[in-house]
C-alpha cells in the first residue's frame, strides 16, 4: 500500500472546510463520477478587496483527493483572487509533505477548479480546453492541452508520470502512444523556442536497442494476479475483511470486497493499493475495479 504523510492522513480523517457553502460568488466543478473523482469548490469572494474570504468544498474520490481539497481550501483562505491562482498543485503536495506518485492527479484537480471557481467568480466560462486540445484518452476525458500544461509544470518524462498526475493512460491504455508524442514534443522545445530534433535512430544496429520484456501468458498473468490478491489478504483480514477475484478482461480486474471492507468509506483507497501492486507485479498498466463495474453480456 501506499504511504501517506501523517498530515495527509489528518486532512482526510478531519478534513477542514467540507460541506456546502451557501454564501459562495464562486463555483468550480471539475472531474466526473464516472471517471471516479470529482470536487467542487466553493468561494466567497469580498467583491471590494477580491480577498478569499471562505472556501469550502465537497467530493467524491479517494483520500488522497479530500486530503488535496481540505489543503487548498486552507492554502487559499485570506488570499486575493489573483494570489490564489498562482497556487500550483505542487504547493497542494508540499502543504500535505508530499503525496504519493500515484495520487499527484488528486493535486492537479484541486488546482483546476479553482481556475474554475474563479471563473465562475468572475463571470466567466472556465474551459477545460477539449476544444483547444485533441482529446488524447477517453476512459478519463484528458485532453492534449492538459497533459502538455501538466508535463510542463511538473517536469514529466514518462507516461508512467502522467498517468500519475492526470489518469490519462490509466485506463484501456490505448492512448500512450499519444501521450509519448506529446512528452516528445514538449520535451523537444528549447528554453528559448524551437524544437530540437529528435536523435535519429539506426535501423542497422537493433542489438543496441532496449530489449523488450516477454509478454506475459494469459495463465502467467492470472498466477500474478492471483499472488498479488494473497499478499494483501493478511492485512484485509486483520480488518475482517477479504478480497476474492471475480474476472480478468483485458486490462481491467474485476474484484469483489468482502466482510469489512465492502461498503467501508476506504473501499476506493483499498482498491487503488490492490492496483499499485497489480502494476508493478503485473509491469503493465492495470485497473483494480469493483465487480459492480463488470459489464453484463
Amino acid at each position: 500500500m501506499w504511504e501517506y504523510s501523517d498530515k495527509v492522513r489528518e486532512h482526510f480523517f478531519n478534513p477542514r472546510n467540507a460541506g456546502p457553502l451557501e454564501e459562495a460568488n464562486g463555483i468550480g466543478d471539475v472531474g466526473s463520477i464516472k471517471c471516479g473523482d470529482a470536487l467542487r469548490l466553493m468561494l466567497k469572494v469580498n467583491p471590494d478587496t477580491e480577498v478569499i474570504e471562505e472556501a469550502h468544498f465537497q467530493t467524491f474520490g479517494c483520500g488522497s483527493a479530500i486530503a488535496s481539497s481540505s489543503a487548498l481550501t486552507e492554502i487559499i483562505k485570506g488570499m486575493t483572487v489573483d494570489a490564489a491562482l498562482g497556487v500550483s498543485n505542487q504547493d497542494i503536495a508540499d502543504y500535505l509533505d508530499g503525496l504519493p506518485p500515484e495520487k499527484m492527479h488528486c493535486s492537479v484537480m484541486g488546482r483546476e477548479a479553482l481556475q474554475a471557481a474563479v471563473a465562475n467568480y468572475r463571470g466567466e466560462v472556465w474551459k477545460d480546453d477539449h476544444e483547444e486540445g485533441a482529446l488524447i484518452c477517453k476512459c478519463f476525458a484528458v485532453d492534449a492541452v492538459m497533459i502538455e500544461d501538466v508535463v510542463k509544470a511538473n517536469n514529466l518524462n514518462t507516461v508512467e508520470e502522467v498517468t500519475f498526475y492526470t489518469k490519462a493512460g490509466g485506463g484501456c491504455a490505448a492512448c500512450h502512444e499519444g501521450i509519448e508524442e506529446i512528452l516528445a514534443r514538449v520535451k523537444g522545445e528549447r528554453p528559448g523556442g524551437g524544437e530540437t530534433s529528435p536523435p535519429p535512430v539506426c535501423p542497422a544496429a537493433p542489438e543496441t536497442a532496449k530489449p523488450k520484456p516477454s509478454k506475459l501468458t494469459s495463465v502467467q498473468r492470472i498466477k500474478i494476479i492471483e499472488e498479488v490478491l494473497e499478499s494483501v489478504r493478511p492485512m484485509l483480514r486483520r480488518d475482517h475483511g477479504d478480497v476474492d477475484l471475480v474476472e480478468v478482461q483485458g486490462k481491467k480486474i474485476f474484484v469483489t470486497l468482502k466482510g469489512a471492507c465492502s461498503g467501508c468509506m476506504m473501499e476506493a483507497a483499498t482498491l487503488g493499493g490492490v492496483q499499485q501492486k497489480m502494476i508493478e507485479a503485473l509491469g503493465e498498466l492495470v485497473q483494480v475495479l469493483p465487480a459492480s463495474l463488470m459489464p453484463v453480456e
